[in-house]
């Protein structure tokens, strides 16, 4: 079993930055990929990043709409994965959820992530 916590969610203005983290328990956290999903009220969970396992830091993976403003980056030793947010848009206020594949590289769909945290919320105001 694995819980996750995700931290670092509020309100920002258009064009601020956030730091999401995502602290894991209970399994050898460094040998799977992991997640950041998004969700809008009303909307389908979508994918935003993703990191694969490696002790270097892994091979990242990103949704062409974040792409060169969102950074995803993982610590092993804390057991924690970071969602570095700049230059935020009011259409991304959504639930964002960490993930824990079930395999050691990236994929984007949801169905391959195994555990799932209760997600923080992130508001972007216009």
């Amino acid at each position: 079993q694995v819980q996750l916590v995700e931290s670092g969610g509020g309100l920002v203005q258009t064009g601020g930055s956030l730091r999401l983290s995502c602290a894991a328990s209970g399994r050898t956290f460094s040998s799977y990929a992991i997640g950041w999903f998004r969700q809008a009220p009303g909307m389908e969970r979508v994918f935003v990043a993703a990191i694969s396992s490696g002790g270097g830091g892994g091979i990242t993976y990103y949704a062409d709409s974040v792409r060169g403003r969102f950074t995803i980056t993982r610590d092993n030793a804390k057991n924690t994965v970071y969602l570095q947010m700049n230059s935020l848009k009011p259409e991304e206020t959504a639930v964002y959820y960490c993930a824990v594949g079930r395999r050691s590289y990236v994929d984007l769909r949801p169905g391959s992530y195994e555990y799932w945290g209760q997600g923080t919320q992130v508001t972007v105001s216009s």
